[in-house]
């Protein structure tokens, strides 16, 4: 074999090898990374099925229920709710009317199947895309309120 031929063979072997080590790397990314969506882009249809996710928002006040290990509870950013199924035990953390994030997948029926519940360190903590829905969906509630009460009182 000529020098040429070897050095080309090697050549086309380093990157072979490097585009094996670099889709590997990529599908590791693809299947770990977990994106966060809102109650309301749940409720939109903008978050994906059959693929994990993570959900935060608020616990809604008289939602939680006890079904032995299976807990039955609805997050909300007060503008839309997600019913969520988790069994498991809850974070001590974990109360009614408190921010929490769920991670899981949205099974057929829409209901949010969890496999992991985080609730809240203290009562500053809420992660910033869940704060900023919350803002958000009071501020458009607000509107509509003024709307409402505009249109019935002239």
């Amino acid at each position: 074999m000529k020098p040429r031929h070897k050095r080309a063979a090697i050549v086309v072997g380093v990157l072979a090898a490097v585009g094996v080590a670099v889709g590997l790397v990529l599908n590791a990314f693809n299947s770990n990374i977990v994106f966060f969506y809102t109650p309301s882009q749940v409720a939109a249809k903008e978050a994906p099925e059959g693929r994990t996710f993570r959900i935060g928002g608020l616990v809604q006040a008289g939602s939680l229920q006890r079904h032995g290990v299976t807990v039955d509870f609805l997050v909300t950013d007060t503008a839309k709710t997600v019913p969520v199924r988790f069994a498991g035990v809850l974070p001590d953390l974990f109360k009614e009317g408190k921010g929490a994030v769920v991670q899981g997948k949205l099974g057929p029926d829409g209901v949010f199947v969890a496999s992991e519940v985080l609730a809240k360190h203290d009562e500053n903590y809420m992660p910033p895309e869940a704060a900023d829905a919350i803002k958000n969906a009071e501020k458009v509630k607000q509107r509509m309120e003024r709307t409402v009460a505009a249109g019935t009182n002239p």
